[in-house]
């Protein structure tokens, strides 16, 4: 059971502020994560507009799509909540994550740019029911090159100290994987490709964390 110590937390937050290169850290780390994500939500706006290509899946081949929206987004809310809940206890590791998660968003603007990649014929939409509640969003069909939903999920177990929940994270996002899949949501290779994007991001995270302390 995830249990919430507020006490701790906060003093655990008020002695890393108390230093002045992780207050400088942590502003820099905002900054660059709201540029990244603001960057690439106009690109991604964009990038429906553009005509790109799709190609004949030999694993999305072998079956029809099923809508299984509510729960890949199911697991991957809970996901976030408890680790941001966890990681919420270790400023540093907190850091990490949100460098890591900046750096995952910069390659896939950079991805999705270099590999223009239309999502396949028989997908069904990932609508977020968050986003579709409140209205306003639009959802995306051409972010697939690689998944975003799946590196994320990466990230939390990368950056979780708890061995507990390292484990769950590895099977929500095995399980995630697979449900994008499922839905044909993304391509095999997209899939695949993410623990790549998603590990290179975490030990560029690391590095950029110790090179700065």
């Amino acid at each position: 059971m995830l249990l919430i110590n507020l006490t701790e937390i906060k003093s655990a937050w008020r002695e890393r502020f108390l230093n002045p290169g992780f207050r400088y850290r942590f502003l820099i780390t905002v900054i660059v994560l709201v540029a990244v994500l603001f960057s690439l939500a106009r690109f991604l706006d964009y990038n429906e507009e553009l005509s790109g290509f799709a190609f004949k899946d030999p694993l999305l081949n072998l079956f029809s799509p099923v809508d299984v929206t509510w729960f890949t987004f199911g697991l991957i809310y809970l996901s976030l909540i408890v680790a941001l809940v966890s990681l919420s206890y270790y400023p540093e590791d907190f850091l990490v994550a949100l460098q890591s998660y900046s750096l995952v968003f910069f390659f896939r603007f950079c991805t999705i740019f270099l590999l223009p990649l239309d999502a396949p014929a028989t997908t069904i939409s990932l609508t977020d029911p968050f986003v579709e509640f409140f209205g306003g969003g639009e959802t995306l069909h051409r972010d697939l090159f690689f998944s975003g939903h799946v590196a994320t999920m990466l990230i939390f177990y990368l950056t979780s100290r708890n061995k507990n929940l390292k484990k769950i994270f590895l099977v929500n996002t095995i399980l995630v994987a697979a449900a994008v899949l499922i839905q044909h949501v993304h391509y095999t290779i997209d899939v695949v490709a993410a623990p790549f994007f998603a590990y290179t991001s975490y030990k560029m995270a690391l590095y950029i964390s110790t090179y700065k302390k």
